[in-house]
């Protein structure tokens, strides 16, 4: 699954296209620069049983890794998926 980053100013996503066709998105806000604010994530049905969420939360942990930041996860799905993969606490605010 190729997921795409877009980040311009203090807002981003992390995207997946299928034919040109936005499919699945996790957005967020950068309130400062080593502080990430998830705070929507959405798949669209055509993607569902394929962990496209999963993968969308844990691009976010290795651009996080990459860039020292941490992440705040306001988006229910995030929080739930950050807090049961322990591996990825490190990210956490």
């Amino acid at each position: 699954m190729d997921i795409q980053h877009i980040h311009s100013g203090s807002k981003g996503a992390f995207i997946v296209k299928v034919d040109g066709e936005r499919l699945a998105e996790m957005t967020y806000t950068m309130p400062a620069e080593n502080k990430m604010i998830i705070d929507h994530t959405e798949v669209d049905d055509q993607l569902r049983g394929k962990n496209v969420g999963q993968q969308l939360v844990h691009a976010a942990v290795e651009y996080a890794r990459e860039k020292n930041i941490k992440i705040i996860p306001l988006c229910p799905f995030a929080n739930a998926v950050l807090k049961k993969k322990t591996e990825w606490h490190d990210v956490l605010n």
